[in-house]
């Protein structure tokens, strides 16, 4: 037992219990989702990890989308999933990278150009397997390589401004900004493009009141390139801000300070620019720092802004995950200010329609347009961050005009027709959660399990269709092909929305680039590797400003297991007493005092024990460690020719 091991303070659950229902779904959704993970390798990978797909594709889409069918073997495993999910999730990382190098969108392991609507997504993997641990020369090497893409550090990649503190295209990667598309690069997007409304309302040919757009025509198709290479590609937009999360993601890993204080700054460079923007964020900055530079001084209609068909969406999830991401790095959550003044912005806008309340989700050249109700998942994430009044009342001022209870099976992308909640990649039950954890919604647990079992179950039978057959996928790259880039998602059956919120007490991540906050974490003591041990359920029930509340059950009646919780997704907490609570929720037994990020509890067969936690919050530096000591750890990073540290290639 290391010197770190042995300072973890152990609380021992030795009375038999039957296990509650939401326990043994539980356990069913793991060993479930073990074998369908099995079967999804199977059918979609080459023994190699590679894709087995069409043998080219063109434009600068395409490699989020294979990391964001199979990250979620690297999340699972992260959870407590099966062994053999680590080694399959790191084999198939590196093979789509090689895989989309080769088809021409991946240069040094990073996608070339695209935008952080994609990076995001598709990084997520990424971030995934840092969770994974333990981490390696590869995993360290890559990040910091990846990180200075974006500090100014990268002859190769100059995709920062220091000076101005801007990133300096839409899109960016490995090659740097794009500051001029071609016809090539879209072409994979035209006939998705058809249905939604034209970038600016003055292109010729173009009816922009119609909503829809007609990339497909040879003859508009060049206008719109050609209108958005003089207007929307050169300068920051507030996208940009999801590469915080790979900033964070290189700061976990090594430690090295420079990688926090840039995501601290660059939040802070756009807080400035909202304020010289009278309090609502512009979306296009023009290379010398001017707002609306090259749109005529318009502080909408830059690239994934005000104007792009997602709306506020866009906007409001990279704040999100950069003001989130800012917290986790300093311990200050004040660095949420710019998300909540952007929710403050737009709900002071409001008006009421046909007994509806509705915001604007879009900024056009006639002013704000596209009202829709508004979305209580992103107070609600900045809620379970903050755990503050504010924050709280930023959810409840929104009206229930449909039952925050109910639980969804969603689908793949899109909107859930009843609720109007989306439900990119399978996340869909963040208000019921959120009513659960507020004492609101008690069957929560056994309702959500049950529902992604539906789920696992639908997406199998998907998988296992004709359709699902990737021998049978036509070659090419039109929508509503099978072949299409988005198929592994549409066909994976590994969703799990209900263990992350459960076990780790805390919502889903954000889709587009968030990273996986929440409250704790798990670690098998025996195994020595990240994740709930076999045969043990967790549940957090209760979250407060300086404690958790959660049950652990081994439903095991034969194997003893050890399990060490964490004070966080990344140890960012700190643990200050244990206390058992007793079924009538009464404390049992004197109080426990702790300090420090880990608390293990041994579990006798069959035992379970509810325990609530005090906690202080963001006083740790954030870090991928585990409770025992990393071997690899002390490797230092390579020097490739160039002389530029973490320069050379890991593949």
């Amino acid at each position: 037992m290391t010197e770190q091991e042995s300072g973890i303070p152990r609380i021992e659950a030795t009375e038999r219990m039957v296990p509650p229902d939401w326990a043994l779904r539980e356990q069913w959704l793991f060993a479930t989702l073990n074998r369908a993970a099995a079967e999804f390798v199977e059918r979609y990978t080459h023994p190699d990890g590679t894709l087995i797909w069409q043998k080219e594709w063109p434009g600068m889409d395409g490699s989020d989308d294979p990391y964001e069918g199979f990250m979620n073997l690297a999340l699972l495993y992260v959870l407590g999933g099966s062994r053999e999910l680590h080694d399959a999730s790191r084999r198939i990382w590196d093979a789509i990278t090689w895989q989309w190098t080769e088809y021409g969108q991946i240069d040094r392991e990073f996608d070339a150009y695209y935008d952080w609507m994609h990076h995001g997504e598709g990084y997520l993997y990424f971030y995934f397997l840092g969770l994974a641990g333990p981490t390696t020369l590869k995993d360290r090497q890559r990040a910091v390589r990846f990180a200075r893409m974006y500090t100014g550090d990268d002859p190769d990649a100059p995709n920062y401004d220091k000076t101005l503190r801007l990133i300096r295209s839409p899109l960016n990667g490995s090659r740097g900004p794009r500051f001029q598309v071609s016809e090539e690069d879209w072409s994979t997007h035209r006939g998705i493009l058809d249905h939604y409304p034209a970038p600016y309302e003055d292109i010729p040919g173009v009816d922009y009141a119609s909503g829809k757009c007609p990339w497909s025509d040879d003859d508009v198709y060049r206008r719109l390139i050609a209108v958005m290479n003089e207007r929307m590609n050169r300068g920051d937009v507030p996208l940009n801000l999801n590469a915080s999360g790979l900033l964070a993601h290189a700061y976990m890993l090594t430690g090295d300070e420079s990688f926090r204080d840039w995501v601290a700054d660059y939040l802070a460079a756009w807080e400035e620019r909202t304020r010289r923007n009278g309090g609502i964020i512009p979306d296009n900055i023009g290379l010398s720092g001017e707002i609306g530079e090259y749109n005529d001084g318009k502080w909408w209609g830059g690239y994934y802004g005000w104007r792009w068909p997602h709306g506020f969406m866009t906007i409001i999830e990279p704040l999100t995950n950069a003001c989130m991401n800012a917290v986790l790095l300093t311990g200050d959550r004040s660095r949420l200010a710019l998300a909540r003044s952007q929710l403050d912005a737009n709900w002071a806008l409001r008006r009421e329609e046909n007994g509806r309340t509705l915001v604007p989700n879009k900024h056009e050249d006639n002013g704000w347009a596209d009202w829709r109700k508004p979305l209580p998942k992103y107070p609600i994430y900045l809620w379970t961050m903050s755990m503050a009044d504010e924050d709280l009342e930023r959810i409840e001022r929104i009206p229930k005009d449909h039952d925050w209870n109910e639980v969804i099976v969603p689908v793949v992308s899109g909107r859930d027709g009843r609720t109007g909640r989306e439900t990119k990649h399978y996340i869909g039950n963040t208000e019921p959660w959120y009513q659960y954890i507020r004492g609101r919604n008690p069957g929560y647990p056994e309702t959500v399990l049950a529902a992604n079992m539906e789920l696992v179950g639908r997406q199998l039978e998907r998988m296992r269709s004709e359709q699902g057959d990737p021998r049978k996928w036509k070659s090419g790259f039109h929508d509503g092909d099978f072949s299409s880039i988005h198929i592994w998602q549409e066909m994976c059956p590994l969703y799990f929305e209900s263990l992350v919120q459960l076990t780790l007490g805390g919502p889903m991540h954000i889709s587009h680039g968030g990273l996986q906050h929440a409250r704790v974490r798990y670690f098998d003591a025996q195994e020595r590797r990240p994740g709930l041990p076999p045969g043990v359920s967790a549940l957090v029930e209760a979250l407060a400003a300086d404690s958790v509340t959660l049950q652990l059950y081994n439903t095991s009646l034969f194997d003893e297991r050890e399990t060490v919780i964490q004070a966080g997704t990344f140890g960012e907490h700190r643990f200050t007493a244990a206390q058992r609570i007793g079924s009538d929720h009464r404390a049992e037994g004197p109080s426990v005092h702790i300090q420090g990020k880990w608390l293990a509890v041994r579990l006798k067969p069959g035992a379970g024990i509810r325990l609530k936690l005090g906690m202080e919050r963001y006083v740790n530096a954030p870090s991928y460690d585990m409770p025992w000591r990393n071997e690899y750890a002390d490797d230092p990073l390579l020097n490739g020719r160039s002389g530029q540290g973490g320069e050379a290639s890991c593949t």
